[in-house]
C-alpha cells in the first residue's frame, strides 16, 4: 500500500486521471451538446494541474519504487505542456462545432493524451517511460481520425498508428538490450551501470540507438519525420494544433530526460547521434517546406526544423544547452499556438480552406489578423526583436560554447533559407491581390489566445527575465 505523502509528487497527474473520468461519465449522461461544458471543465482540470504542478516545484522527489520523479524541469515542462492542452482545447470549440464535430470526447482524449504527456516527463525508468508514451499516443491516434467522415482524417490517424506502433516497437527492443546489458530498467541502475572505467557494453549502445530512434520518432526528427506532413494536413486543423504543440514539447522533455538521466556519463556516445539528427532536421524541414502549398504541411516541415534547433541545445550535454531547450519550447509553444489559432480561423462560408493562396490581399480584408499572423511568421523565421528570434540565439550561444560552432552555423544557414516560405506567406497577405474574404465570426477563443500569444511574442525581448531565469533554475536540477 502506498502511503499518502509518496501520491503526492503525482498530484498533477491523479488530477488528471480522475478528472478525466469524471468528464467522460459527464458527457455519456449528457450527450454531444454537452461539447462546450466538457471543454470547459477539461481547461479548468488542465489550470488545476498547472497549479498542483507549483508547490513541488523546487524540491527533487523519487517516488513508486523510484520509477517517478518530481523535480523543477520536470515542472517546468508539465506547465508548458499543460497550457499548451488547454489553449488547443480553447481555439478547437468552435470549429468542432461548425464542422459537426460536436463530440464531448474531444476534450477528454486531450485531457487523458496530457495525462501520458505528464508521466512521460516525471518517468525515471524505462517501463514507465513506456508507459507515459503509449497513454499518450492512444489518445493521439484516435484524435487524429477524430473526424470519422474524412477519408483523408482516417488515412491519418492509420499512418500515424502504423508508423507509432513501429517507433514503440523499435523503443521496446532498445530498452529490452538495455535491460539485459545493465541488469536494470531504472535510469540511476543504467547511469550507473555505464559509468565505469571499463568500455560501455556494444548491447547497451545498440539498445541506445533503438531506444533514440523511437523517441526521435515522437518528435518527428529526420529520418523519422515521414508521417508528420501527412498526419498534420489530413488531421483536422484544431487537432493538428494540438499535435504541433503539447505533445511535441512533451517528447522533447523525454528525451532530454532520458539522455542525462540514463546516460550522462557516455554523452559522448549520443551526442553524435543528436548532432546527424539535428542537422538533418534542419536542413530538411528547410528545404522542403519552400514547394509547400497547403499552409499545414508547409507548418509540419517547419515543426520539423524547430525540432532541429532544439536538438541542437539537448546535443550540447550542458547546463546551459537544456536551459536553451528550455527557453526555446516556451517561446515555440507561444508562437506554434498563436500560428495555428489564426490557421483555424482560415473559414469562408463553403468551408474551411488551408491553402496558402486562400490568404491573398488578407491585410485589407481581415488586416488585424493579417499583422497578428506576420508576428508569428517572422517570429517562426527568427528575426529580431521577436521571441523566435532569442529562442534561436540562446540555442546557438550553448551551441558554441560547447565546441559545436558548426552545428551553430548549419543553424543560421537553415534559419535563413526557411526565412523564404515564411516571408512568403507576408507577402501574400500584404502584396497580393484580395481572396475572397474570410467569414469574420471566428469565436471569441481564438480572438483570445491568438491576441495574448502575438503580444507574448512580439513582446518578449521587454522582460524575458522570468521564461529565462526559470528555464536554467529547471536545468539544473538534470545536473545535481
Amino acid at each position: 500500500m502506498i502511503e499518502v505523502p509518496a501520491l503526492l509528487p503525482a498530484l498533477p497527474e491523479i488530477i488528471l486521471a480522475i478528472g478525466a473520468l469524471a468528464l467522460l461519465m459527464l458527457g455519456v449522461f449528457t450527450g454531444e451538446k454537452s461539447l462546450r461544458t466538457v471543454s470547459a471543465l477539461a481547461v479548468l482540470l488542465l489550470l488545476a494541474a498547472a497549479a498542483a504542478v507549483l508547490p513541488g516545484y523546487r524540491d527533487t522527489v523519487v517516488t513508486f519504487g523510484g520509477m517517478f520523479v518530481s523535480d523543477s524541469f520536470g515542472g517546468f515542462c508539465k506547465i508548458l505542456i499543460l497550457l499548451g492542452s488547454a489553449l488547443s482545447i480553447i481555439i478547437s470549440v468552435d470549429y468542432l462545432e461548425r464542422e459537426n464535430l460536436k463530440r464531448f470526447e474531444y476534450p477528454v482524449l486531450i485531457v487523458l493524451a496530457t495525462l501520458g504527456m505528464l508521466m512521460m516527463v516525471s518517468s525515471n525508468d524505462l517501463i514507465a517511460l513506456y508507459i507515459g508514451l503509449e497513454t499518450q499516443s492512444l489518445a493521439l491516434y484516435v484524435m487524429a481520425a477524430f473526424s470519422r467522415d474524412s477519408a483523408r482524417s482516417t488515412e491519418a490517424g492509420l499512418k500515424y498508428f502504423v508508423l507509432g506502433a513501429l517507433s514503440s516497437g523499435m523503443l521496446l527492443y532498445g530498452s529490452s538490450l538495455i535491460y539485459g546489458f545493465t541488469g536494470g530498467t531504472s535510469f540511476s541502475l543504467i547511469a550507473a551501470a555505464v559509468s565505469g572505467s571499463g568500455p560501455v557494453p556494444i548491447g547497451v549502445l545498440l539498445g541506445l540507438v533503438f531506444v533514440m530512434a523511437g523517441l526521435a520518432f515522437k518528435v518527428s526528427a529526420v529520418p523519422f519525420h515521414m508521417w508528420t506532413p501527412d498526419v498534420y494536413e489530413g488531421a483536422p486543423t484544431p487537432v493538428t494544433a494540438f499535435f504541433a504543440v503539447a505533445p511535441k514539447i512533451a517528447a522533447m522533455a523525454l528525451l532530454v530526460r532520458t539522455m542525462f538521466g540514463a546516460f550522462p556519463e557516455i554523452s559522448d556516445q549520443w551526442q553524435q547521434i543528436l548532432v546527424f539528427l539535428s542537422i538533418a532536421s534542419m536542413v530538411v524541414g528547410a528545404v522542403f517546406a519552400i514547394v509547400q502549398t497547403n499552409i499545414k504541411r508547409l507548418m509540419a516541415y517547419s515543426s520539423i526544423g524547430h525540432v532541429g534547433y532544439a536538438l541542437m541545445g539537448v546535443a550540447t550535454g550542458t547546463p546551459d544547452g537544456v536551459k536553451s531547450v528550455l527557453v526555446y519550447l516556451a517561446i515555440y509553444l507561444a508562437m506554434n499556438v498563436g500560428a495555428f489559432a489564426l490557421i483555424i480561423a482560415m473559414r469562408r462560408k463553403d468551408g474551411a480552406t488551408e491553402s496558402i493562396a486562400d490568404l491573398a490581399g488578407l491585410s485589407r480584408t481581415r488586416p488585424a489578423m493579417a499583422f497578428a499572423l506576420a508576428i508569428f511568421m517572422f517570429s517562426l523565421a527568427g528575426i529580431p526583436p521577436l521571441a523566435g528570434f532569442f529562442g534561436k540565439f540562446y540555442v546557438f550561444i550553448a551551441a558554441i560554447e560547447a565546441n559545436l560552432t558548426f552545428l551553430a552555423v548549419i543553424g543560421a544557414l537553415a534559419s535563413a533559407v526557411s526565412a523564404f516560405y515564411y516571408l512568403r506567406i507576408v507577402k501574400v497577405m500584404y502584396f497580393d491581390e484580395p481572396a475572397d474574404a474570410f467569414d469574420v465570426n471566428t469565436g471569441r477563443g481564438i480572438t483570445a489566445v491568438a491576441t495574448v500569444s502575438a503580444l507574448v511574442t512580439l513582446l518578449f525581448f521587454v522582460f524575458p527575465a522570468p521564461i529565462v531565469g526559470a528555464a536554467a533554475y529547471a536545468a539544473q536540477s538534470l545536473f545535481q
